[in-house]
């Protein structure tokens, strides 16, 4: 366990998983939307890509994210390990619910110094919108990815529940 991809639905905690291992495997954390999203109104960053290249290119890391199209197949050839968090929505809604709010109420910066707004909720872009939305669409695109021969080498785990993603941390 090298090169880690975090998998699964935004709100799933894919974040939180990342920085832990990271931390126990001294893996150097990539925060995908803080690398997307570098400006006010949610601007993206026109060099995104490249910086992916750059960051992937070395021999240890792990990124918390499925990627974003442009270098979702790139950071599926270069992962030696996947961590698939396959969390229902019953997990992962109240989740995504309790992080916007508290974002939206205390204002908290997130990427590139953006803020959730109230005005945000009723977006489709917003986190709880969005996991909604993509939950089905999502799990069906990671278990293509990690049926698909080219994914054989990987070395998969699939957590259906925060109890077992807990008891495979703590065994590393």
């Amino acid at each position: 366990m090298e090169r880690i991809l975090v998998v699964g639905v935004t709100g799933a905690g894919k974040s939180t998983l990342a920085r832990a291992v990271g931390g126990r495997l001294d893996l150097p954390y990539i925060e995908m939307d803080a690398l997307y999203f570098t400006g006010p109104d949610w601007a993206v960053d026109e060099y995104f890509a490249a910086e992916v290249a750059r960051l992937t290119a070395g021999p240890r890391w792990i990124v918390d994210s499925l990627g974003h199209p442009e270098v979702r197949d790139l950071l599926w050839e270069r992962a030696d390990t996947v961590l698939w968090l396959d969390y229902p929505r019953r997990v992962v809604m109240p989740r995504v619910l309790r992080r916007s709010l508290r974002r939206t109420v205390t204002r908290e910066v997130v990427f590139g110094g953006n803020r959730e707004t109230w005005a945000g909720w009723l977006s489709r872009e917003h986190p709880a919108w969005w996991s909604w939305s993509q939950h089905r669409s999502r799990g069906e695109e990671i278990e293509r990815r990690t049926r698909d021969p080219r994914s054989a080498p990987l070395d998969t785990h699939r957590f259906a529940h925060p109890r077992a993603t807990r008891t495979w941390l703590s065994s590393l």
